[in-house]
């Protein structure tokens, strides 16, 4: 007969790495110890018709794509559910974008957010969508909830700009975190104004930026419509597949191997050093829906 007993060091593991996923914001699953732990969900939705031919974004199809997402991510079937996994109505939440103006993140990809958050419970008035000023934004100061939504590009400091960076704002100097290719700016999560609020991270891949030389380079011919966004509660885990994304596509476009300049080496760092997330391809269970063609992952 199976011995269903937990012996006391059995449970103090589960309990010290529950303890850790709740912290980084990893989804739980059933079982205790490192197994159940073992992988991070991210949730890639793409749709050939987000974008009109003049680059417009469709704003009921991303609301669609958001769904879509959100509830593969938690297994619900209905949205606000699956928001209600992670938002309560109590919560003061503050939707992290980002205004850079090349890139921004869409204001249909925003809305769609505040709607959804909305219709778990919370007041308008406990709901601000913010970039730059967040610092002294009263909603942000009081938040208890964070949600993360930027676009993903090359970037001339980190590499890449994705989740992970999107927190540079939450410093009075940001540019204190560039050393290194920004290399430590995982150290920012861990700030008690951030740590363990991050409620969800929405990478968005509607026209990537994946080559780029100079602080503010930007050209239009280095990005495409790729149509898609990147789900998951792991900052890591989806900066890693996002910058897997641009590399291939980089390697499409160039026909050969171009590594990132600087190297987006804060990705790996922030698992390896500061234990932000997971990393390794291998342990991130990407979940694909929606248009296929050109997907690169």
């Amino acid at each position: 007969m199976m011995n269903n007993k937990l012996t006391r060091r059995e449970f103090l593991r589960g309990t010290a790495l529950a303890g850790a996923a709740a912290v980084v914001g990893l989804p739980m699953r059933s079982g205790w110890g490192e197994e159940a732990l073992s992988k991070t969900r991210v949730v890639l939705v793409r749709d050939a018709d987000v974008l009109s031919d003049a680059g417009e974004v469709d704003s009921e199809i991303i609301a669609d794509m958001l769904d879509k997402a959100v509830c593969a991510l938690f297994d619900k079937q209905n949205p606000v559910d699956a928001w209600k996994r992670i938002i309560s109505a109590d919560d003061i939440v503050g939707i992290k974008t980002n205004a850079w103006h090349y890139l921004p993140t869409p204001s249909e990809m925003e809305q769609a957010v505040r709607r959804r958050v909305l219709e778990t419970g919370v007041a308008e008035e406990n709901i601000s969508i913010d970039d730059r000023g967040i610092l002294g934004n009263p909603v942000f100061q009081k938040s208890t909830a964070l949600v993360n939504v930027r676009p993903l590009r090359t970037h001339n400091w980190a590499g890449i700009g994705g989740c992970i960076k999107n927190y540079i704002m939450f410093v009075p100097r940001p540019d204190a975190y560039h050393g290194n290719s920004c290399a430590d700016l995982a150290t920012i999560w861990q700030m008690p104004h951030v740590k363990g609020r991050t409620r969800l991270n929405i990478l968005v891949l509607l026209t990537p930026l994946f080559y780029g030389l100079g602080p503010h380079h930007f050209d239009r011919k280095y990005t495409w419509q790729y149509g898609g966004i990147l789900a998951g509660t792991d900052p890591v885990a989806i900066d890693t597949t996002g910058l897997r994304i641009l590399e291939a596509k980089r390697l499409e476009y160039f026909k050969e191997y171009r590594p990132m300049t600087p190297p987006a080496h804060h990705v790996k760092i922030a698992d390896t050093r500061h234990g932000l997330g997971i990393s390794d391809p291998d342990r991130i269970e990407l979940v694909r829906l929606g248009w296929q063609d050109g997907a690169l992952i």
